[in-house]
């Protein structure tokens, strides 16, 4: 540890810090372009300019270590010379369509020259023109006049995605970012850059003048796309989700998230195809109904046959508290023979984020009891069971097994057929009652990764639960959009409710009376019943997740 001083207080750091490291810990913001904490260090942005006694001229903050006495000053009369130099040089070029730049709002040029800057150029010259709306790669859009040359994203592409697919081409004032020849931007992590651009330069093709940023409301929740569960922030605009971006979180995904979750995790929340109410099968035909008839008739049908023609599939895409319910209702019914569909991609892994288990909660529902009690009740054997007419009636949870022709095929067997499902999909089509379930977008809930960090999951997007608005979305946020929109109005008018809450009415309906009001009041008693769950809390789980209480040896999922 060395004793440095800045800006006229002390602080004790680390002696491997450099400048702008020991000044972040200490809570004092140096501002910064090229400089990121995962990548090596370029200096060639030079806004972190600082000076520091005894030192003959200005030093960059991101690659001047800390040196015991050392004496450090971020607002000097020098520093602040240096800054108005610096942003001028990098503004004389730089275009000024802020009005219509993705950028705009979430800018780190825009704050610098406003905080910075002396907000005037004495440069009186044509700018120089560049390439603009430049197609890096599949999801990636370049306007080249907009870089500032601070390099993070090739850095990222270099040292974090390990692929080495863009660089710099000429020189001085025409300079250009683009790809190698032969070239395209299409690793499994290029949207990372969008993040790491600190201008409007690389902007999404998905979400490119869509929304501007402060239209939109952003919720800390979890992606879905594999079992890693990376941290994200959903944006939503009118009751529909426009983009996700990684959140910071460096035990799961540090700053990343892959495009596949990026771009594959949310659209089917607002999709033509969502289920809208319930649906019975009468004369041939699903046909919606109200809640009170979809749920007594489950109740009678499940009545109807006996325990060992009963078997149920619940799902690791949905949370904790839907399986656990899930169980414990089958466990009533004395059903038996109950697992889950697995979908694992064998060799969709890499070193970095990406899971070949493409569900979020494979040890969750694991733990929370959705397995078999011997090889005779597995999935495989439940399928053969239902093509041998031993199992009748088929119970299942938030999954399109039938997405499998094979399934399929074994399903049209079924004499009754219930599924939980959000978006019309193969298995709907086969049901006999499907009981229209909130998306992960929709609900409260937890989800337990494959490292067995368990992670909350929350609502950003509102249906018809008015309970589950108030329990889990800010009245501020449904002020602000108002019913009034059309798109939000047809979110609203999804009569659709979270899973454990369709099994809390069943339940119900059977005659069993369970009393839970809130998603947390299901988690709470999973974290009295099952040992792997002891002492945790909704928050305990906060922002950043919480281990499992598990032994190394008990996780069984591949890490």
């Amino acid at each position: 540890m060395v004793k440095i001083t800045i800006d006229g207080k002390q602080y004790e750091v680390e002696n491997n810090l450099t400048i702008i490291q020991a000044a972040r810990e200490s809570k004092i913001h140096i501002p910064h372009f090229c400089w990121h904490p995962k990548l090596t260090v370029s200096g060639n942005c030079r806004v972190c300019l600082v000076e520091v006694e005894k030192m003959p001229k200005l030093v960059i903050a991101c690659s001047t270590q800390v040196a015991d006495g050392m004496i450090v000053h971020t607002n000097s009369e020098k520093v602040i010379k240096a800054q108005n130099a610096v942003l001028e040089f990098i503004l004389i070029n730089h275009p000024l369509d802020c009005p219509i730049c993705d950028e705009a709002g979430e800018c780190k040029l825009q704050d610098y020259a406003y905080k910075y800057s002396v907000g005037e150029s004495r440069f009186e010259f044509d700018k120089v023109r560049k390439p603009k709306r430049v197609e890096l790669g599949p999801n990636v859009m370049l306007d080249t006049e907009r870089c500032i040359m601070c390099s993070r994203c090739i850095r990222f592409c270099d040292e974090i995605a390990k692929k080495p697919q863009l660089t710099f081409t000429q020189r001085g004032d025409h300079v250009e970012l683009t790809t190698f020849p032969g070239e395209c931007l299409d690793n499994p992590y290029s949207m990372n850059v969008i993040d790491l651009c600190p201008v409007g330069a690389l902007t999404s093709r998905d979400f490119r003048f869509k929304a501007r940023v402060w239209e939109m409301s952003s919720t800390d929740t979890i992606c879905v796309g594999c079992s890693r569960g990376c941290n994200i922030k959903m944006w939503v605009r009118n009751n529909e989700i426009l983009r996700l971006t990684p959140r910071m979180n460096p035990q799961v995904n540090d700053y990343w998230m892959c495009d596949y979750g990026r771009l594959n995790t949310f659209k089917h929340v607002n999709a033509a195809n969502r289920i809208k109410a319930p649906m019975i099968r009468k004369e041939g035909k699903l046909v919606e109904v109200g809640w009170d008839e979809a749920i007594a008739k489950v109740s009678s049908e499940l009545k109807a046959y006996k325990k060992p023609e009963i078997a149920a599939i619940g799902s690791a895409f949905s949370s904790n508290e839907d399986n656990y319910l899930f169980v414990k209702l089958m466990g009533i019914l004395g059903v038996k023979k109950l697992d889950i569909m697995p979908h694992i991609k064998t060799g969709d892994q890499d070193e970095l984020l990406i899971r070949e288990d493409k569900t979020p909660n494979m040890v969750g529902t694991r733990e929370v009891g959705v397995k078999p009690d011997s090889n005779e009740f597995g999935f495989s054997s439940i399928m053969n069971d239902i093509r041998h007419g031993k199992v009748r009636a088929l119970y299942v949870l938030d999954d399109d097994i039938a997405a499998d022709p094979n399934i399929a095929e074994a399903l049209i067997k079924i004499d009754f057929l219930v599924v939980h499902a959000s978006n019309e999909n193969e298995t709907v089509k086969l049901a006999d009652v499907v009981l229209a379930s909130s998306s992960y977008a929709e609900k409260h809930g937890t989800f337990t990764n494959f490292q067995g960090k368990v992670q909350r999951n929350r609502p950003a997007v509102a249906t018809l639960d008015h309970d589950r608005i108030l329990d889990g979305m800010e009245l501020s946020r449904l002020d602000k959009f108002g019913s009034h929109n059309d798109r939000w109005t047809q979110g609203i008018k999804r009569d659709t409710r979270a899973t454990w809450r369709i099994v809390n009415m069943l339940a119900t309906a059977i005659g069993i009376r369970w009393r839970y009001n809130t998603c947390e009041e299901v988690f709470n008693e999973i974290a009295a019943a099952i040992p792997a769950f002891k002492g945790l809390s909704y928050l305990k789980i906060g922002t950043n997740g919480a281990l499992l209480n598990l032994k190394k040896k008990s996780v069984t999922v591949k890490d």
